[in-house]
């Protein structure tokens, strides 16, 4: 009987695929912390991997009738590819705008960045013990 990778080891591949992209948006924010009208970007991770998950099943959108309508802290933005997929890119809402029109700040997206790392980390964790398993498991032990 054949072993079937995506069932044993589930959405964790595509949470990991998704967490290094996500960290590749955060430094090119904080990359460019200093540069005038820059907006900061960033992935809505729990949406995403949920439309993964749920990807059988139709999804909804917010209905907005007006283009000042937000999604939290999010803007609609560009998109990404992850894996031949397009993922929404939203533009951060900054809390304190600055003179410039930058939007990053600098101390909230090192945050997001070391805590989408250790995310990161865990995941790529979780793998290893996932396919310690699965060696075990054929060699019969």
């Amino acid at each position: 009987m054949p072993i079937s990778f995506e069932a044993a080891l589930g959405i964790h591949e595509q949470a990991l695929h998704l967490r290094t992209k996500r960290a590749e948006v955060l430094a090119n924010n904080l990359a460019n912390v200093d540069t005038p009208n820059f907006k900061a970007k960033d992935i809505d991770f729990k949406a995403v991997l949920n439309s993964h998950m749920n990807s059988s099943a139709p999804t909804l959108k917010m209905a907005t009738n007006h283009s000042a309508h937000r999604r939290g802290m999010f803007d609609s933005g560009p998109s990404a590819e992850i894996n031949g997929e397009d993922v929404e890119l939203l533009y951060r809402t900054p809390l304190q705008p600055s003179v410039d029109g930058n939007t990053v700040d600098e101390q909230m997206e090192q945050a997001e960045f070391m805590k989408n790392a250790m995310q990161h980390q865990a995941s790529y964790t979780f793998l290893n013990k996932k396919f310690k398993g699965l060696s075990s498991a054929l060699r019969g032990e």
